[in-house]
């Protein structure tokens, strides 16, 4: 993954009018709504990948 993975769709109007705002890392505006909005990566979830025990391979869920 990319260190700057942009949005393709505002997530209040759905249009795809993005633009980066000079509000700082992560920040963009939508041209359609004329809104600004902060997106971020929070972290990994502590769970994982769980193996199924009954499949002795073991799936991704």
């Amino acid at each position: 993954m990319s260190e700057r993975a942009a949005p393709f769709y505002c997530p209040y109007c759905g249009d795809e009018d993005l633009r980066p705002s000079p509000e700082g890392h992560g920040a963009w505006e939508c041209a359609s709504c004329n809104r600004a909005f902060r997106l971020s990566f929070l972290g990994l979830l502590a769970k994982g990948l769980r193996h199924d025990p009954v499949d002795e391979g073991g799936t991704a869920i």
